[in-house]
């Protein structure tokens, strides 16, 4: 087994004294030879090694009586195999490098007449080949060169990436060919590999990472999913109208689609738009396995990403956690946007000292950097050294009765009464926060009074109701919303917070065939009068069970916790924060068969809401301000959302 050595202060077995050991060892070859701190542009990218191997899976997702074989196109330096020495390798396995295009300008594999890459999309490869590492990029099965079929996320998916990593590392197979029977080795490196991917990318890299498998010492999932249920439902309310079987046939290549029809057929009766669980998601939930997880994790994620939702982080890291797992994150205000496109120097860097130290061990200080960045207006960060900051508490908020039917407050102490709304499946969370302070029909408000000082929310939040239900089916919303003006990214708009500008800037050298040089972008932001915070949304009928909904008997209680996605938000001293408990929220979950009118118990109603400082900064905040609402006014806010998404999708 090979050993793991980490220059880190966050695994938990580093003691003082194997630090010490090390010291005595090592200390006497590093005063002849001081460690690098930085890997150094020092090889020739022109002159790089461009090569393509496919690998054997030990699977045959498609059905032929042969193993599938994913095609593995290779650049790597060509000097460090000459001196005798190994290499690590970053890696991306996506389904998109064909079908799609990757990042912002969709960019697609190029092959030369030999058939190896001539090029690469995106920057990885011009900027970290002539520092010293190769880059790797995987057809998943079942698209451009490879064989088998695409199941979205389950066994084929994930055996597709890890096979790749085994082959690093001496375990697996690998053939000059598709077809042929020359074997290629993977000589030249190292085997330790860190995965970086966006969006569907990303997620392989959580699902490879959940499998354990030694050799992959750290991954970089940006805008990924972490349960594959939570990116079609959310507990049990439907957030597409199609299912995985449409998402494979989307990315499948020509040969896939002759070929995987009796994967689709499974995708689609182990996926009924019921939002019921079943084994298909349990196949597809990396959180349950993060017990496995041995590679470190920098996790990068827009808090108003509406196609992979927020859903997707607060479970995974939190699950992470619980493992002793090393962890980095960043928090944009951006909608579904690579770290690329919305800081590109600052990430640029970031990415280079972490690979630096998590691949090649240079002890270059990342590790005792703050974990957390987190963006506060647009292109403004700031950091936190744990996330959540340690003082976070939840504190329980209640709603209560206000002067105007619909309109009620927001504090401490429980209340009696009802509140009463009407579905409207035309109207969403903009609809519901624009009308805050008037009595609509088509939702509960519950609003503080405006806050003495700042009040920071940090983590995933719990609003539980009871309801009554007029009809058999019934769908719920809760929202957070910061009540007051701001400039924001404008993540529900064209380019979910960013503008691709005309300049190009270039991230290390080119060749003729792949450019290093990528359109500039900037904050692309909007003046508002409210800031959603944090959504969640939940099927009446899983009241009883996550794993199964149930009709409703019409007139009689049920109680249901809705899971709120984890946030990183401050609301400034002068703003209310409200709660808005409503029906379908327009574009981002699908309606019930019914249009139900939906009575809650306001005793029975609550939010769990972590603040930084707990129940006393709450309390704090709102000492002395009075609940009563404003005149009944329109806010403004973004544009209502129009996810159309049924993609996790590789670009911008």
């Amino acid at each position: 087994m090979p050993i793991r050595m980490r220059f880190t202060i966050w695994r938990p077995l580093a003691t003082a004294a194997t630090a010490a050991l090390l010291a005595t060892f090592l200390t006497p070859v590093a005063a002849a030879h001081p460690a690098p701190r930085q890997s150094e542009p020092v090889h020739s990218y022109d002159d790089a090694v461009r090569e393509a191997v496919w690998v054997d899976t030990g699977h045959d997702g498609d059905g032929d009586g042969e193993d599938d074989r994913v095609a593995v196109d290779i650049v790597r330096p060509r000097e460090p195999a000459r001196q005798g020495r190994k290499i690590p390798v970053i890696m991306d396995a996506s389904p998109y490098y064909s079908c799609c295009g990757r990042g912002n300008e969709s960019q697609k594999k190029a092959y030369d007449a030999d058939g190896d890459i001539d090029r690469m999309p995106l920057y990885y490869d011009n900027y970290f080949v002539p520092r010293g590492y190769a880059f790797v990029g995987v057809d998943l099965a079942g698209t451009n060169r490879s064989d088998g079929c695409v199941d979205v996320g389950g066994r084929s998916d994930i055996r597709s990436a890890k096979a790749v990593v085994d082959w690093l590392n001496g375990r697996a197979k690998a053939y000059t060919t598709r077809t042929g029977g020359e074997r290629a080795a993977a000589s030249w490196t190292n085997g330790r590999t860190g995965m970086i991917g966006k969006s569907w990318d990303g997620t392989i890299a959580n699902g490879v990472a959940a499998t354990g498998v030694e050799g992959l010492e750290t991954i970089v999932p940006i805008a990924a999913i972490s349960s594959w249920y939570d990116y079609y439902f959310s507990q049990g309310a439907p957030l597409y109208g199609s299912g995985p079987d449409w998402l494979s046939d989307y990315v499948n290549s020509p040969d896939a689609r002759t070929q995987c029809d009796p994967v689709q057929q499974r995708l689609v009766d182990g996926a009924p738009r019921t939002g019921d669980w079943t084994g298909l998601w349990t196949e597809r939930d990396y959180v349950k396995a993060a017990g496995d997880v041995k590679a470190s994790v920098f996790l990068v994620h827009g808090m108003q990403d509406l196609n992979v939702r927020m859903q997707h982080v607060g479970p995974w890291w939190n699950a992470l956690a619980k493992n002793g797992v090393d962890r980095k994150i960043w928090l944009s205000q951006t909608g579904h946007v690579d770290p690329f496109d919305f800081r590109r120097a600052e990430w640029v860097d970031t990415l280079h000292r972490w690979f630096d130290h998590e691949l090649l061990g240079y002890d270059n200080g990342i590790d005792r950097e703050p974990m957390a960045d987190i963006e506060r207006r647009p292109g403004q960060w700031e950091t936190s050294r744990t996330w959540p900051p340690r003082s976070t508490a939840t504190t329980t908020l209640r709603p209560g009765d206000g002067a105007r039917p619909g309109v009620g407050t927001l504090g401490l102490r429980r209340d009696h009464g009802t509140e009463t709304f009407t579905d409207d499946p035309a109207l969403g969370e903009t609809d519901w926060a624009a009308h805050i302070d008037e009595s609509t029909p088509g939702k509960a408000g519950f609003v503080t009074g405006p806050l003495t000082r700042d009040l920071r929310l940090s983590g995933p939040s719990e609003v539980t109701v009871t309801a009554r239900s007029s009809t058999p089916t019934a769908h719920l919303s809760a929202v957070l919303v910061d009540l007051g003006p701001a400039t924001i990214r404008d993540y529900a708009g064209p380019g979910e917070g960013i503008s691709t500008l005309t300049d190009r800037t270039c991230w290390g050298p080119s060749t003729p065939g792949d450019s290093s040089c990528y359109l500039e972008t900037a904050a692309k932001t909007a003046d508002v009068d409210f800031t959603v915070v944090s959504r969640g949304w939940a099927d009446l009928g899983l009241h009883a069970s996550k794993w199964r909904g149930r009709p409703l008997t019409p007139g009689k209680p049920y109680t249901l916790t809705l899971d709120l996605a984890a946030t990183d938000h401050v609301v400034p001293a002068g703003h209310r924060l409200a709660l808005i408990v409503a029906g379908t929220d327009e574009d981002l979950i699908d309606p019930p068969a019914d249009t139900p009118t939906l009575t809650l118990d306001l005793s029975r109603t609550s939010a769990r809401v972590p603040f930084v400082g707990g129940t006393a900064a709450f309390a704090r905040a709102t000492a002395g301000t009075a609940t009563a609402a404003p005149a009944p006014a329109p806010l403004d806010g973004v544009s209502a959302p129009r996810t159309t998404h049924r993609v996790p999708e590789g670009g911008r």
